[in-house]
């Protein structure tokens, strides 16, 4: 069946990704949106904040281990591997400030950069878990999490390609 010269033309990507509502076609929901996007620009500016305050903790845990350590800047694998939780936990933040930009940039959820953060959340928990004190149904399920997030992030890797 031919598609007659009336009907719109079927679009390039999916109406439920983004709201795109002219404030002629329904102004409620227009001046909503742009409230919403006001909130997540505020949301942006305190992200920032966290980031820089993250920052400065990485700098003071590492002061704080390398002058607390027997050896005066040397670190022992425990001073170590909470440096690394600190780190991370930046790094975390500024994929958060990313998903944020994204937002605002193209309106839609960008679901890879949330697996990739997931993946890093989750990568961070592993980097910093006391192996001994934890029961191995923990342990399980996290690799089970790890699992599904790594397949959810190459499937979706692969559908982009």
């Amino acid at each position: 069946m031919e598609k007659s010269p009336s009907q719109s033309p079927i679009p390039d990507h999916d109406p439920a990704e983004g709201l795109n509502i002219s404030e002629s076609e329904e102004p409620l929901i227009h001046w909503l949106h742009v409230a919403i996007r006001f909130c997540v620009r505020i949301l942006a500016v305190l992200m920032t904040l966290v980031i820089m305050w993250s920052v400065a903790d990485v700098a003071w845990v590492l002061y704080q281990r390398a002058t607390a350590s027997p050896t005066v800047g040397l670190l022992n694998i425990d001073d170590i591997l909470v440096s690394f939780g600190a780190f991370m936990v930046t790094l975390i933040a500024i994929e958060i400030f990313l998903n944020i930009v994204l937002y605002l940039r193209d309106d839609v959820l960008h679901v890879k950069l949330v697996l990739a953060t997931a993946l890093m959340a989750i990568a961070r928990k592993v980097i910093v878990m006391d192996y001994k004190t934890l029961e191995p149904t923990y342990i399980w399920s996290t690799a089970a999490v790890i699992f599904a997030l790594s397949i959810g992030y190459w499937l979706v890797a692969k559908k982009t390609q």
